[in-house]
Protein backbone atom coordinates (compact mmCIF):
# COMPACT_ATOMS: atom_id res chain seq x y z
CA UNK A 1 0.00 0.00 0.00
CA UNK A 2 2.67 2.28 0.98
CA UNK A 3 4.65 1.93 -2.51
CA UNK A 4 1.39 1.99 -4.00
CA UNK A 5 0.75 5.52 -2.26
CA UNK A 6 4.14 6.75 -2.99
CA UNK A 7 4.01 5.76 -6.62
CA UNK A 8 0.93 7.65 -7.19
CA UNK A 9 2.30 10.53 -5.27
CA UNK A 10 5.39 10.28 -7.48
CA UNK A 11 3.43 10.53 -10.56
CA UNK A 12 1.77 13.45 -9.65
CA UNK A 13 4.64 15.49 -9.07
CA UNK A 14 5.85 15.01 -12.12
CA UNK A 15 3.15 16.32 -13.82
CA UNK A 16 2.75 18.88 -11.91
CA UNK A 17 6.14 19.99 -12.72
CA UNK A 18 5.00 19.01 -16.47
CA UNK A 19 2.60 21.97 -16.26
CA UNK A 20 4.81 24.30 -14.50
CA UNK A 21 7.34 24.33 -17.40
CA UNK A 22 4.67 24.17 -19.71
CA UNK A 23 3.19 27.45 -17.86
CA UNK A 24 6.24 29.24 -19.02
CA UNK A 25 7.25 27.56 -22.48
CA UNK A 26 7.85 29.75 -24.76
CA UNK A 27 6.65 28.98 -28.90
CA UNK A 28 9.31 28.25 -30.80
CA UNK A 29 10.66 31.60 -32.23
CA UNK A 30 10.06 30.36 -36.53
CA UNK A 31 5.98 30.23 -35.08
CA UNK A 32 4.24 33.69 -35.44
CA UNK A 33 1.64 34.46 -32.98
CA UNK A 34 -1.14 36.02 -33.63
CA UNK A 35 -2.81 36.69 -30.20
CA UNK A 36 -1.53 37.08 -26.86
CA UNK A 37 -0.92 34.38 -24.39
CA UNK A 38 -3.08 34.30 -21.68
CA UNK A 39 -1.48 36.06 -18.89
CA UNK A 40 -2.96 36.31 -15.21
CA UNK A 41 -2.35 38.17 -12.72
CA UNK A 42 -0.66 34.79 -11.04
CA UNK A 43 1.55 34.78 -13.95
CA UNK A 44 2.68 38.32 -13.54
CA UNK A 45 3.58 37.47 -9.79
CA UNK A 46 5.41 34.65 -10.86
CA UNK A 47 6.97 36.38 -14.01
CA UNK A 48 8.22 39.09 -10.92
CA UNK A 49 9.75 36.42 -8.88
CA UNK A 50 12.13 34.85 -11.18
CA UNK A 51 13.08 37.69 -12.58
CA UNK A 52 13.79 38.99 -8.96
CA UNK A 53 15.50 35.91 -7.85
CA UNK A 54 17.32 35.77 -11.35
CA UNK A 55 19.08 39.30 -10.79
CA UNK A 56 19.88 38.53 -7.17
CA UNK A 57 21.51 35.85 -7.92
CA UNK A 58 23.55 36.93 -11.16
CA UNK A 59 23.47 40.29 -10.72
CA UNK A 60 23.43 41.48 -7.08
CA UNK A 61 24.57 45.39 -7.42
CA UNK A 62 21.22 45.73 -9.53
CA UNK A 63 19.44 43.73 -7.19
CA UNK A 64 20.40 45.92 -4.49
CA UNK A 65 19.99 49.28 -6.29
CA UNK A 66 16.84 48.40 -7.84
CA UNK A 67 15.45 50.15 -4.00
CA UNK A 68 16.33 53.77 -5.86
CA UNK A 69 14.29 52.64 -9.00
CA UNK A 70 11.24 55.37 -9.22
CA UNK A 71 8.03 52.14 -8.20
CA UNK A 72 6.02 53.03 -10.93
CA UNK A 73 9.45 51.49 -13.43
CA UNK A 74 10.26 48.59 -11.41
CA UNK A 75 8.73 46.01 -12.96
CA UNK A 76 10.26 47.39 -15.82
CA UNK A 77 14.09 47.42 -14.76
CA UNK A 78 13.92 43.85 -13.27
CA UNK A 79 12.57 42.75 -16.84
CA UNK A 80 15.34 44.84 -18.33
CA UNK A 81 18.55 43.41 -16.24
CA UNK A 82 16.84 39.95 -16.03
CA UNK A 83 17.18 39.90 -19.91
CA UNK A 84 20.61 41.16 -19.72
CA UNK A 85 21.53 37.90 -17.20
CA UNK A 86 19.56 35.58 -19.48
CA UNK A 87 21.69 37.01 -22.52
CA UNK A 88 25.23 37.19 -20.96
CA UNK A 89 24.55 33.81 -19.63
CA UNK A 90 24.36 32.17 -23.31
CA UNK A 91 27.85 31.50 -24.03
CA UNK A 92 28.29 29.44 -20.71
CA UNK A 93 25.24 27.37 -21.50
CA UNK A 94 25.00 26.43 -25.10
CA UNK A 95 27.96 24.00 -26.82
CA UNK A 96 28.41 25.66 -30.21
CA UNK A 97 27.63 28.89 -31.30
CA UNK A 98 24.91 27.62 -34.27
CA UNK A 99 23.26 27.03 -30.87
CA UNK A 100 24.11 30.15 -29.26
CA UNK A 101 22.86 32.39 -32.44
CA UNK A 102 19.24 30.14 -32.41
CA UNK A 103 19.32 31.61 -28.48
CA UNK A 104 19.88 35.20 -29.37
CA UNK A 105 17.18 34.87 -31.99
CA UNK A 106 15.27 33.51 -29.69
CA UNK A 107 14.92 36.50 -27.37
CA UNK A 108 14.93 38.81 -30.40
CA UNK A 109 11.44 37.43 -31.42
CA UNK A 110 10.55 36.79 -27.68
CA UNK A 111 10.86 40.96 -27.65
CA UNK A 112 9.42 41.41 -30.78
CA UNK A 113 6.25 39.41 -29.77
CA UNK A 114 5.97 41.61 -26.10
CA UNK A 115 6.40 44.83 -28.37
CA UNK A 116 4.07 43.47 -30.41
CA UNK A 117 1.44 42.73 -27.92
CA UNK A 118 1.21 39.27 -28.40
CA UNK A 119 4.12 38.03 -25.70
CA UNK A 120 4.74 34.10 -25.16
CA UNK A 121 4.22 32.85 -21.38
CA UNK A 122 8.04 33.14 -20.39
CA UNK A 123 8.74 34.97 -17.27
CA UNK A 124 10.72 37.76 -18.70
CA UNK A 125 8.33 38.58 -21.60
CA UNK A 126 5.59 38.79 -19.13
CA UNK A 127 6.87 41.27 -16.82
CA UNK A 128 8.01 43.58 -19.11
CA UNK A 129 4.96 42.99 -21.39
CA UNK A 130 3.03 43.90 -17.92
CA UNK A 131 5.44 47.29 -17.22
CA UNK A 132 5.39 48.22 -20.83
CA UNK A 133 1.15 48.08 -20.76
CA UNK A 134 1.10 49.91 -17.24
CA UNK A 135 3.61 52.65 -18.98
CA UNK A 136 1.57 52.85 -21.64
CA UNK A 137 -2.05 53.24 -19.88
CA UNK A 138 -0.81 56.21 -17.68
CA UNK A 139 1.28 58.13 -21.00
CA UNK A 140 -1.21 56.74 -23.79
CA UNK A 141 0.62 59.63 -26.03
CA UNK A 142 4.36 57.81 -25.48
CA UNK A 143 5.32 55.67 -27.79
CA UNK A 144 7.44 52.92 -27.35
CA UNK A 145 9.45 52.04 -30.01
CA UNK A 146 12.34 53.81 -29.07
CA UNK A 147 12.55 50.88 -26.41
CA UNK A 148 12.54 48.08 -28.84
CA UNK A 149 15.19 49.50 -30.84
CA UNK A 150 17.20 49.49 -27.77
CA UNK A 151 16.73 45.86 -26.79
CA UNK A 152 17.71 44.93 -30.22
CA UNK A 153 20.68 46.70 -29.81
CA UNK A 154 21.35 44.90 -26.59
CA UNK A 155 21.17 41.32 -28.17
CA UNK A 156 23.16 42.54 -30.94
CA UNK A 157 26.16 43.55 -28.98
CA UNK A 158 25.84 40.32 -26.87
CA UNK A 159 25.80 38.28 -29.87
CA UNK A 160 28.57 40.02 -31.35
CA UNK A 161 30.68 39.03 -28.69
CA UNK A 162 29.08 36.00 -27.72
CA UNK A 163 32.42 33.84 -29.11
CA UNK A 164 34.66 35.83 -26.36
CA UNK A 165 36.89 37.60 -28.67
CA UNK A 166 39.60 40.18 -27.72
CA UNK A 167 38.40 43.59 -28.36
CA UNK A 168 40.43 45.34 -30.93
CA UNK A 169 41.26 48.67 -29.37
CA UNK A 170 39.71 50.26 -25.84
CA UNK A 171 36.94 52.48 -28.14
CA UNK A 172 36.03 48.96 -29.20
CA UNK A 173 35.24 48.36 -25.85
CA UNK A 174 33.89 51.52 -24.66
CA UNK A 175 31.66 50.95 -27.96
CA UNK A 176 30.26 47.89 -26.32
CA UNK A 177 29.47 49.34 -22.74
CA UNK A 178 27.44 52.28 -24.90
CA UNK A 179 25.26 49.56 -27.07
CA UNK A 180 24.97 47.17 -23.54
CA UNK A 181 25.45 48.90 -20.01
CA UNK A 182 24.73 52.42 -21.09
CA UNK A 183 21.66 51.38 -23.46
CA UNK A 184 20.53 48.98 -20.45
CA UNK A 185 20.75 52.59 -18.64
CA UNK A 186 18.41 54.63 -21.25
CA UNK A 187 15.68 51.70 -21.46
CA UNK A 188 15.30 52.51 -17.77
CA UNK A 189 14.70 56.20 -17.79
CA UNK A 190 12.53 55.60 -20.79
CA UNK A 191 10.45 53.57 -18.57
CA UNK A 192 9.86 56.21 -16.04
CA UNK A 193 9.49 58.02 -18.55
CA UNK A 194 12.25 60.56 -19.57
CA UNK A 195 13.59 61.67 -22.45
CA UNK A 196 16.08 63.86 -21.91
CA UNK A 197 19.96 64.90 -23.09
CA UNK A 198 21.52 65.72 -19.51
CA UNK A 199 20.04 62.25 -18.10
CA UNK A 200 21.15 59.94 -20.98
CA UNK A 201 24.38 62.04 -21.42
CA UNK A 202 25.42 61.41 -17.56
CA UNK A 203 24.14 57.68 -18.05
CA UNK A 204 26.33 57.45 -21.15
CA UNK A 205 29.60 57.73 -19.50
CA UNK A 206 27.99 55.93 -16.33
CA UNK A 207 27.27 52.97 -18.73
CA UNK A 208 30.45 52.63 -20.60
CA UNK A 209 32.55 52.78 -16.96
CA UNK A 210 30.39 49.83 -15.94
CA UNK A 211 30.49 48.30 -19.71
CA UNK A 212 34.29 48.47 -18.77
CA UNK A 213 34.12 47.01 -15.07
CA UNK A 214 32.45 44.29 -16.35
CA UNK A 215 34.76 42.92 -18.57
CA UNK A 216 37.64 43.32 -16.00
CA UNK A 217 35.57 41.43 -13.18
CA UNK A 218 34.53 38.89 -16.41
CA UNK A 219 38.32 38.46 -16.85
CA UNK A 220 39.40 35.79 -14.51
CA UNK A 221 36.64 33.40 -15.18
CA UNK A 222 36.69 33.60 -19.18
CA UNK A 223 40.45 32.77 -18.99
CA UNK A 224 39.76 30.43 -16.31
CA UNK A 225 36.45 28.79 -17.14
CA UNK A 226 34.94 26.78 -14.66
CA UNK A 227 31.81 23.99 -15.23
CA UNK A 228 29.28 25.11 -17.42
CA UNK A 229 26.44 27.61 -15.62
CA UNK A 230 29.07 28.50 -13.11
CA UNK A 231 28.67 31.90 -13.16
CA UNK A 232 27.10 33.87 -10.02
CA UNK A 233 27.96 36.62 -7.47
CA UNK A 234 29.99 34.44 -5.72
CA UNK A 235 31.29 32.54 -8.42
CA UNK A 236 35.13 31.50 -7.86
CA UNK A 237 38.16 30.15 -9.38
CA UNK A 238 39.68 26.95 -10.07
CA UNK A 239 43.02 27.13 -8.46
CA UNK A 240 45.61 30.25 -7.16
CA UNK A 241 45.87 32.94 -9.15
CA UNK A 242 44.87 31.81 -12.18
CA UNK A 243 45.82 28.25 -11.79
CA UNK A 244 43.42 25.96 -13.24
CA UNK A 245 43.07 22.69 -11.97
CA UNK A 246 41.04 21.20 -14.80
CA UNK A 247 42.81 22.58 -17.56
CA UNK A 248 40.36 24.29 -19.58
CA UNK A 249 41.55 27.77 -20.94
CA UNK A 250 39.44 30.46 -22.23
CA UNK A 251 40.15 33.64 -23.69
CA UNK A 252 41.78 37.09 -22.12
CA UNK A 253 39.28 39.44 -23.44
CA UNK A 254 41.21 42.61 -22.67
CA UNK A 255 41.88 45.17 -26.13
CA UNK A 256 44.54 44.56 -27.78
CA UNK A 257 45.91 47.36 -28.57
CA UNK A 258 46.27 47.87 -24.41
CA UNK A 259 47.44 44.18 -24.49
CA UNK A 260 50.05 45.30 -27.10
CA UNK A 261 51.45 48.51 -25.38
CA UNK A 262 51.74 46.97 -22.00
CA UNK A 263 53.68 43.68 -23.32
CA UNK A 264 50.94 40.80 -22.30
CA UNK A 265 50.39 37.64 -24.19
CA UNK A 266 47.63 35.37 -23.83
CA UNK A 267 49.70 32.23 -22.95
CA UNK A 268 51.65 34.24 -20.18
CA UNK A 269 48.14 34.92 -18.57
CA UNK A 270 47.12 31.13 -19.03
CA UNK A 271 50.63 30.25 -17.58
CA UNK A 272 50.89 32.49 -14.88
CA UNK A 273 47.96 33.95 -13.31
CA UNK A 274 48.06 37.26 -12.06
CA UNK A 275 51.58 37.53 -12.90
CA UNK A 276 51.56 37.49 -16.07
CA UNK A 277 54.25 40.23 -17.71
CA UNK A 278 52.23 43.83 -17.81
CA UNK A 279 49.34 42.06 -17.30
CA UNK A 280 48.57 44.83 -14.50
CA UNK A 281 49.58 47.18 -16.59
CA UNK A 282 46.70 46.34 -18.77
CA UNK A 283 44.02 46.04 -16.17
CA UNK A 284 45.70 49.69 -14.62
CA UNK A 285 45.08 50.99 -18.03
CA UNK A 286 41.67 49.90 -18.87
CA UNK A 287 40.55 50.40 -15.24
CA UNK A 288 41.76 54.08 -15.53
CA UNK A 289 39.42 54.44 -18.66
CA UNK A 290 36.57 53.38 -16.37
CA UNK A 291 37.43 56.14 -13.69
CA UNK A 292 37.84 58.84 -16.52
CA UNK A 293 34.01 57.74 -17.50
CA UNK A 294 32.57 57.89 -13.62
CA UNK A 295 34.94 61.34 -13.14
CA UNK A 296 33.36 62.78 -16.30
CA UNK A 297 29.81 62.22 -15.61
CA UNK A 298 30.18 63.54 -11.91
CA UNK A 299 31.58 66.69 -13.16
CA UNK A 300 28.67 67.16 -15.54
CA UNK A 301 26.18 66.16 -12.80
CA UNK A 302 27.14 68.71 -10.90
CA UNK A 303 27.78 71.34 -13.93
CA UNK A 304 24.32 70.73 -14.68
CA UNK A 305 22.90 70.70 -11.63
CA UNK A 306 23.78 74.27 -11.21
CA UNK A 307 22.22 75.00 -14.37
CA UNK A 308 25.28 75.25 -16.40
CA UNK A 309 26.25 73.37 -20.03
CA UNK A 310 27.51 69.73 -19.59
CA UNK A 311 31.05 70.80 -20.76
CA UNK A 312 31.26 68.82 -23.96
CA UNK A 313 28.23 67.40 -26.69
CA UNK A 314 26.84 64.47 -25.96
CA UNK A 315 28.49 62.35 -29.07
CA UNK A 316 25.52 59.81 -29.27
CA UNK A 317 22.69 62.94 -30.31
CA UNK A 318 20.89 62.70 -33.38
CA UNK A 319 21.25 58.86 -33.25
CA UNK A 320 18.05 56.35 -32.79
CA UNK A 321 16.60 57.21 -29.58
CA UNK A 322 18.63 60.61 -28.94
CA UNK A 323 16.68 62.82 -30.56
CA UNK A 324 15.59 65.50 -28.13
CA UNK A 325 12.69 68.44 -29.04
CA UNK A 326 15.12 71.25 -28.13
CA UNK A 327 19.38 70.90 -28.09
CA UNK A 328 19.70 72.70 -24.74
CA UNK A 329 16.96 72.75 -22.13
CA UNK A 330 16.82 75.67 -19.83
CA UNK A 331 18.71 74.72 -16.59
CA UNK A 332 15.63 74.40 -14.43
CA UNK A 333 14.48 71.27 -17.18
CA UNK A 334 17.76 70.00 -16.91
CA UNK A 335 17.77 70.20 -12.88
CA UNK A 336 14.26 68.56 -12.81
CA UNK A 337 15.41 65.83 -15.24
CA UNK A 338 18.06 65.16 -13.42
CA UNK A 339 16.37 64.61 -9.97
CA UNK A 340 13.84 62.48 -11.68
CA UNK A 341 15.79 59.93 -13.35
CA UNK A 342 18.95 59.87 -10.41
CA UNK A 343 18.14 56.52 -8.93
CA UNK A 344 19.34 55.39 -12.07
CA UNK A 345 22.50 56.78 -11.70
CA UNK A 346 23.00 54.89 -8.53
CA UNK A 347 24.78 52.09 -10.88
CA UNK A 348 27.67 54.49 -10.75
CA UNK A 349 28.05 53.54 -6.93
CA UNK A 350 28.55 49.85 -7.28
CA UNK A 351 30.94 50.77 -10.22
CA UNK A 352 33.28 53.04 -8.54
CA UNK A 353 33.60 50.80 -5.18
CA UNK A 354 34.81 47.85 -7.45
CA UNK A 355 37.39 49.80 -9.09
CA UNK A 356 38.69 51.35 -5.84
CA UNK A 357 38.91 47.97 -4.08
CA UNK A 358 40.79 46.77 -7.77
CA UNK A 359 43.27 49.98 -6.41
CA UNK A 360 43.37 48.77 -3.24
CA UNK A 361 44.19 45.14 -4.46
CA UNK A 362 47.35 46.54 -7.06
CA UNK A 363 45.12 45.80 -10.05
CA UNK A 364 45.61 42.20 -9.25
CA UNK A 365 42.00 41.10 -11.00
CA UNK A 366 42.23 37.83 -9.97
CA UNK A 367 42.18 38.09 -6.34
CA UNK A 368 38.80 36.57 -4.74
CA UNK A 369 38.07 39.81 -3.29
CA UNK A 370 36.77 41.18 -6.52
CA UNK A 371 34.01 38.73 -6.64
CA UNK A 372 32.50 38.96 -3.24
CA UNK A 373 29.20 41.13 -2.74
CA UNK A 374 30.11 44.38 -1.95
CA UNK A 375 28.16 44.83 1.99
CA UNK A 376 29.21 48.75 1.67
CA UNK A 377 27.13 49.08 -1.59
CA UNK A 378 23.65 49.70 0.45
CA UNK A 379 24.32 52.40 2.69
CA UNK A 380 27.50 53.88 0.11
CA UNK A 381 24.46 54.47 -1.97
CA UNK A 382 22.12 55.27 0.18
CA UNK A 383 24.34 58.32 1.39
CA UNK A 384 25.16 59.22 -2.53
CA UNK A 385 21.67 59.29 -3.28
CA UNK A 386 20.55 61.20 -0.13
CA UNK A 387 23.55 63.77 -1.23
CA UNK A 388 22.82 63.53 -5.01
CA UNK A 389 26.02 62.61 -5.96
CA UNK A 390 28.44 59.56 -6.95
Amino acid sequence: MYSTRASIRLRIAKRTEALIWRSYATTPYSTPAPYASRITDRDVHGARLYCSNLVQKFDSPSYTLQSFIPPSARDTYLSIRALNIELARIPDLVSNPTVGALRMQFWRDNVTRTFADTPPKEPVAILLHHALTSLKSQHPSLSTNIMKGWFMKIINAREQYMDNRPYTSMDALETYGENTYSTLMYLTLASIPLNSMSTDHVASHIGKATGIVAILRGLPLLAFPGPPNHHSNSAGLDGDLGGNTNGRHGAVVLPLDVMTEAGVKEEDVFRHGAEAHGLKDAIFTVATRANDHLITAREMLKNLQQGKDAGHDFEHEGEEGHQYAERHGSGHSQAADLERGFGVFMQAVSTRLWLEKLERLDFDVFKPELRGREWKLPWKSYLAYSRRTF
